[in-house]
């Protein structure tokens, strides 16, 4: 059995940790050192494992810290986080064991070159990729790489748990009710955010609900291969107008 917590860091940034009975733990993306050593000393947890799914300041800076801190701590990710402290270098497609539970490791780019993505059922970390009713921003033109990263992701059964690493669903669902105004479950659901006032944290949420309510998401469910090319382009179109909204 695994255990969840959050931990909210900078501005808008989240830290995952998985613990197990035992009180070890895996830490995903420590983007800062001190807030996370907090929340270790707190519960008395037995750092083991550090994943990081892409190369950006904000998910790899805690990660020298923990590793003087935590020397056997064994630090996973991507080839261009060597530099960063990773120890053990993944590109996509690996099937490896964590804390005796199985882990698939996606390789989800489009935000970055590299980026991974990490199902420990019922439990995906998918950085900057998806977020609740938005996608990560695009880079380098990456934007079929992602259209594809998020078509992969759909494929995950719709109770998995999204544990993304920004606090952006509100911004998200703005846009998107910006868009498609009569869009009933995007009303609906932004009403519900915005009820829960005291609510400051919105994840994880669950791919049922992203598939109804993330218009990026939905984009990739359509199966026909005659209309990729149609809703690539509307893709492309939308996440241009998300960067300058």
């Amino acid at each position: 059995m695994l255990y969840l917590t959050v931990i909210p860091i900078l501005q808008d940034n989240y830290v995952w940790i998985l613990r197990n009975s035992e009180k070890c733990c895996i830490i995903v993306d420590p983007g800062e050192f001190t807030p996370i050593f907090k929340v270790i000393n707190k519960f008395k947890l037995i750092p083991k494992i550090i994943l990081i799914t892409h190369n950006h300041i904000d998910h790899v800076s805690g990660i020298q810290k923990l590793i003087q801190n935590f020397p056997k701590i064994k630090v996973y990710g991507p080839i261009d986080c060597i530099k960063y402290g990773v120890n053990n270098i993944l590109i996509g497609g690996e099937s490896i064991n964590l804390l005796q539970n199985k882990c698939i490791v996606m390789h989800t780019p489009g935000h970055t070159l590299d980026h991974l993505s990490y199902y420990i059922k019922p439990y995906f970390f998918c950085g900057d990729t998806l977020f609740s009713g938005g996608c990560g921003k695009v880079n380098n033109n990456y934007y079929y790489m992602m259209f594809k990263s998020l078509k992969k992701i759909s494929l995950l059964p719709e109770s998995t748990l999204i544990c993304c690493s920004h606090e952006y669903t509100k911004q998200n669902i703005k846009f998107a009710i910006s868009v498609f105004p009569k869009e009933k479950e995007l009303t609906e659901f932004y009403y519900l955010i915005n009820k829960k006032k005291q609510l400051l944290i919105s994840l994880p949420s669950t791919l049922k609900i992203e598939k109804k309510i993330n218009i990026f998401l939905k984009l990739t469910l359509n199966q026909d291969i005659h209309l990729e090319s149609y809703y690539f382009n509307l893709f492309i179109k939308l996440r241009k107008e998300k960067d300058n909204y």
